[in-house]
């Protein structure tokens, strides 16, 4: 069901037909022309429909002489010095296109989270509720959360047994609770080489919308990886959720370009907007 992760010499790629696509994760410096080829051949193999890389800046001429477009990218990604940016290759026109209210729709969405910069975090936790870091002894509930929340999902994060793997490498998980029961939670992944960590896999459960408990899970978390002195944060938010823009916005995160129809969640594929922060 989900898409594989497989390594190309030591560069690392997702790539399947539930997302339609090609992602190099992570890019080995010393064999950018030869992963180039290679993806590009295994992209026209599998007739996929779009090639998506992440990739160090000092690699983009490469990707832009082989037909690679930049859609955004992050000051400060390696190592709190090199800058990283998305790229993409799209193979199909209809992959490549943003019909004209969906355009109109994404666009509103930055320029609102844009007009809330900096705000903070400007309530309070609702009585009851407590904010922190999931052990792993609520794996299952978390499981159960994403499960409700996501449909589909890029990562197979209904999975206890992947949740605790990922957890016990590079993934912190935080909630929201009331009581004992996990009600939001939200991951840090962490590269801990290159130290950054993506803010991701936001979830509350439908019961319990309208108090914006993302917005203080995120807080939480940065709190956390500045603690961990990890320099940029960042995230691959959906464009078409206003609410998840405007969290990002207020805590400070900027953002710097839209990746056009680009993951599959909750059962069609969507385009994502990228806001980072420097810690």
């Amino acid at each position: 069901m989900y898409d594989i992760i497989e390594k190309i010499g030591n560069s690392t790629i997702q790539h399947g037909k539930y997302n339609d696509r090609i992602y190099l994760m992570k890019l080995d410096p010393k064999n950018v022309e030869d992963i180039v080829e290679e993806v590009t051949k295994l992209a026209s193999k599998k007739e996929y429909s779009k090639i998506f890389a992440k990739i160090p800046e000092n690699s983009l001429q490469t990707f832009i002489k082989a037909g690679f477009d930049e859609e955004a990218f992050i000051p400060e990604f390696y190592h709190g010095k090199e800058k990283a940016v998305f790229l993409a290759k799209y193979l199909s026109s209809d992959r490549k296109s943003v019909d004209t209210e969906t355009r109109l729709v994404i666009n509103k969405n930055i320029n609102i989270a844009k007009s809330k910069a900096g705000r903070g975090v400007d309530k309070n936790l609702p009585n009851g509720y407590k904010l922190k870091q999931i052990p792993e002894s609520d794996i299952d509930q978390l499981a159960s959360l994403y499960k409700v929340v996501f449909p589909t999902y890029p990562f197979p994060i209904h999975d206890p047994e992947y949740l605790k793997e990922v957890m016990a490498t590079h993934v912190d998980f935080f909630g929201v609770y009331q009581g004992s029961k996990l009600i939001a939670a939200s991951s840090a992944e962490m590269d801990l080489k290159s130290k950054n960590a993506e803010m991701t896999d936001f979830a509350t459960d439908p019961d319990y919308l309208g108090h914006g408990l993302a917005l203080f899970l995120l807080d939480l978390m940065d709190k956390y990886m500045m603690d961990k002195k990890f320099p940029t944060v960042y995230t691959i938010a959906r464009s078409m959720s206003p609410g998840m823009n405007i969290t990002f916005a207020k805590l400070g995160y900027q953002f710097t370009g839209t990746l056009i129809n680009n993951t599959n969640i909750s059962g069609s594929i969507e385009s994502m907007n990228v806001w980072y922060k420097g810690l």
